[in-house]
């Protein structure tokens, strides 16, 4: 048996032998060739899964949600034109005794100045495109001031955008486009996204365009103090997917590539991404673009009360029952939580069945709702829970909803006006006048300097006290005109030129 075994194996050997031989003096004498093989596509594709939220298994495939979202998101190019600051000589000298006995009667030193002109400062960010007809929402920060802001598609298309409003308290602005056709994101519920699960940032960090990071949400609620808004909601998700300068304004998207917030902040030592970022919920978005489309102005609710998060100190402090919640501190008299029955010294714990940990999660859920909606409360008040329905109000303690004046909107100037009514004309010193409210893009910021709440008294020397008035006067003009008013408080007559 050895001995055929022994045979096999040998005439084995030889005759791999015998090929390689043969294959290598083929090789040698005809032509020498060499092959590389190539792929279309990865040899590994979607190795990797996870669950989604009704729990099935999808794979996890960055490719295709790409594809879905880059074309929604947008490069916006802000530029803010500051006023000429006068026609002085573009440096000033300075002589002095002093100087002279230590440098010679030649001596003059030199002061540069800045150059004469419009002085233009330019920024960058990202925005959404949210509806097909045009409107792209952003951040308040990316386009704030701007006397020009312009948009370019995915495509390399470019529109000049007009502001449709502004909401600093949470650090949002919706803009138009006139285009038809566009491709859009569709909102997801925030409150459903869960901590862990993978996001997508998309956006145009230092003006690399559309730019794709993955990462996980890190948390939700985040209040990281940024705006300065007395009544700033923060309750930011974080996210580990790399957000940079740029990206404000752009999209944070799941993997159906359905939008979860605006990219909005870092936290950063350095500036840069370093771990840490921070995007509007998609519920206070949606709530804060429906509001400035269908009212003009943010419908902010309020339930009237000074609150704060419950930690283990407080709650030892305070005596409290429970280490987790919000703590009404103190009402406002007349409020919607006082009419409701809520008390100080109350811990809120639950809004709508969801239960309420921070002040932050509070005023999130309370700022996707308008003054009039009503809210299901639940207290935990000495150890027992008691519920409550409330009424919010508006900020003045009312639940009406505050339409903004769009009447006083002056397009070419960028300006909306106030009419001063007789008892401000009396308290200024005057017979009346228009009150400059809010500055935007136009010829106002562009051509001069002139700072809010400055009053308008006459222009060209005729007296304007009415919107109506102005458009009368600037209708009868061509090149340029003269401004006159005052700023109250100060004293004495201003003068601003002004070219049409």
């Amino acid at each position: 048996m050895k001995k055929y075994v022994l045979i096999s194996a040998t005439t084995a050997v030889l005759v791999t032998a015998t090929l390689l031989i043969a294959a290598y003096f083929m090789g040698w004498m005809g032509s020498q060739r060499f092959t590389i093989e190539h792929v279309n596509a990865t040899p590994v594709k979607g190795a990797l899964f996870t669950a989604n939220e009704r729990g099935e298994i999808v794979p996890l495939d960055f490719t295709q949600t790409s594809e879905k979202v880059l074309n929604s998101v947008v490069h916006i190019t802000s530029t803010q034109v500051m006023a000429a600051r006068g026609n002085a000589p573009q440096h000033e000298f300075f002589e002095d005794d002093l100087f002279e006995r230590f440098f010679g009667p030649q001596f003059r030193f030199e002061f540069p100045r800045q150059p004469e002109g419009p002085q233009a400062r330019t920024g960058t960010g990202s925005g959404v495109i949210i509806s097909q007809d045009g409107y792209i929402v952003t951040n308040n920060h990316v386009i704030a001031e701007a006397s020009d802001i312009e948009v370019t598609l995915n495509d390399n298309r470019s529109y000049k955008a007009e502001l449709v409003g502004t909401d600093p308290t949470t650090d949002l602005a919706l803009l138009k486009i006139e285009e038809k056709g566009l491709p859009t994101l569709v909102f997801m519920n925030s409150d459903e996204v869960k901590v862990g699960e993978w996001v997508m940032a998309v956006g145009n960090p230092f003006n690399l365009n559309a730019t794709v990071t993955a990462g996980i949400v890190s948390a939700k609620a985040r209040n990281i103090n940024i705006l300065r808004d007395q009544f700033a909601i923060e309750s930011f998700i974080q996210t580990d997917a790399a957000i940079n300068p740029g990206n404000s304004g752009g999209a944070l998207v799941d993997l159906e590539g359905r939008l979860i917030g605006i990219n909005t902040a870092i936290a950063s030592p350095t500036g840069t991404y370093s771990g840490y970022g921070f995007a509007i919920p998609s519920n206070i978005v949606r709530k804060v673009v429906e509001d400035l489309v269908e009212f003009g102005a943010v419908q902010r609710g309020f339930i009237g009360a000074m609150i704060r998060t419950v930690d283990n100190q407080l709650a030892q402090e305070k005596d409290l029952a429970v280490v987790q919640g919000v703590l009404i501190d103190s009402l406002v008299s007349g409020g919607a939580a006082e009419k409701a029955g809520i008390k100080a010294g109350d811990v809120i714990v639950g809004v709508e069945g969801k239960a309420i940990h921070t002040s932050s999660e509070l005023l999130g859920m309370i700022g996707s709702h308008r003054p009039g909606d009503q809210l299901n409360i639940k207290v935990n008040r000495f150890g027992k829970q008691k519920e409550y329905l409330v009424t919010l109000n508006n900020k003045e303690g009312s639940t009406s909803r505050i339409r903004a004046e769009t009447a006083s909107y002056h397009k070419d100037l960028g300006v909306h006006f106030k009419e001063l009514s007789k008892e401000e004309a009396h308290e200024y010193g005057i017979e009346g006048g228009l009150a400059v409210d809010k500055i935007g893009p136009g010829a106002i910021r562009k051509h001069t300097d002139i700072r809010e709440g400055f009053v308008i008294t006459r222009v060209d020397r005729q007296k304007v006290r009415s919107v109506d008035e102005l458009e009368k006067v600037l209708s009868q003009r061509e090149g340029g005109i003269l401004l006159e008013g005052i700023y109250p408080g100060q004293t004495g007559t201003y003068y601003y030129g002004l070219g049409l």
